[in-house]
């Protein structure tokens, strides 16, 4: 009998992720352009008339399974799979591939054909599935999360777009003395209220319903928490993030970011090159960020003093920085 575990339903649910980059690969024909060749995205792009954003993106997911090498920049293909991927050679497995990404079409009708037809999800059903799935991710390893920020004297702490309360309710747990600000859209607000009650720390909270894409953040804080927030954000709307995050917090205060950090080259870890393209899909400016780019914006808005505290592996990268005293 199989022994399952939460990570191992995760994972074959994200099965698809891998498989859906290779196939978008193949219809593009990336693997035939760049056998034998190495050309950077913009050339690539230049060959295809594609979207340089989202190019950019796929090739480095395809680089960080192995499917690619990339090299100061430039891309070509993985020798070893070459005469499997280029459409030119006798080996390719190319067409097999095309007809794959064919049956991806049919098979989105799975549901539909097994089910009967099911009504559109709504927007309430869909956030509260989603930070639901938040929690059930961020739940078994926020209080290890907690000790690696190590709260230290923090006594007022904003939790940004805090979700349903899992990383308030581990710093509040981590820290006796401390209390907290948890700012999230009004629907999700009152999802937290809910968990933060069944935890009996409802009374050390201060809920604030509303948008940091739209409205301020209240002042007086000594400690930020961003989790799994800048990946959905443009560079630009990083920034503006960071600065009002900056004007949250007191002189001294420290922000502490926690999120995939991918190497130099974003190809590593693999997760956070593969998230990459579950922005791309999914927003409008999204993206996994590299150190250097979470340092940069982090300076542009202020701060000062910044820092990888933590490696990313499975979106556990932690960045701090502070405002100056």
């Amino acid at each position: 009998m199989p022994d399952w575990n939460p990570q191992a339903v995760l994972g074959l649910a994200r099965n698809f992720m891998e498989s859906r980059i290779l196939l978008t690969g193949a219809e593009l024909d990336l693997f035939t352009l760049v056998d034998g060749k190495s050309l950077s995205a913009k050339e690539i792009n230049e060959r295809i008339d594609g979207n340089l954003r989202g190019l950019t993106i796929l090739l480095d997911a395809l680089a960080a399974m192995g499917l690619l090498v990339k090299s100061e920049g430039k891309y070509t293909c993985e020798p070893s799979a070459a005469p499997f991927l280029n459409a030119r050679s006798p080996a390719s497995v190319l067409p097999m591939l095309l007809h794959a990404a064919n049956l991806w079409h049919r098979w989105s009708n799975l549901t539909a054909l097994a089910g009967g037809e099911r009504p559109a999800v709504g927007q309430d059903s869909w956030i509260s599935s989603f930070i639901g799935a938040m929690h059930a991710i961020a739940a078994p390893q926020a209080p290890h999360i907690v000790s690696l920020v190590d709260p230290g004297p923090a006594r007022k702490l904003i939790d940004i777009g805090g979700a349903s309360g899992t990383y308030t309710i581990a710093f509040l747990q981590a820290s006796p003395e401390m209390t907290a600000t948890l700012f999230d859209r009004p629907p999700v607000v009152e999802m937290a209220r809910q968990r933060l009650a069944e935890a009996g720390l409802l009374d050390r909270v201060t809920l604030v319903p509303s948008d940091f894409y739209m409205d301020p953040l209240p002042g007086g804080h000594d400690l930020a928490f961003l989790s799994a927030i800048i990946h959905q954000n443009s560079p630009e709307q990083n920034v503006d993030l960071f600065r009002k995050t900056f004007s949250a917090l007191e002189p001294g205060g420290r922000i502490v970011v926690r999120d995939h950090v991918l190497s130099p080259d974003r190809t590593q870890p693999k997760s956070g090159a593969i998230f990459a393209v579950n922005m791309l899909t999914g927003t409008s400016g999204g993206n996994s960020y590299t150190y250097e780019e979470i340092s940069s914006a982090l300076t542009e808005a202020g701060f000062t003093r910044v820092s990888l505290t933590h490696e990313d592996s499975l979106m556990d990268g932690l960045v701090e920085a502070f405002k100056p005293s």
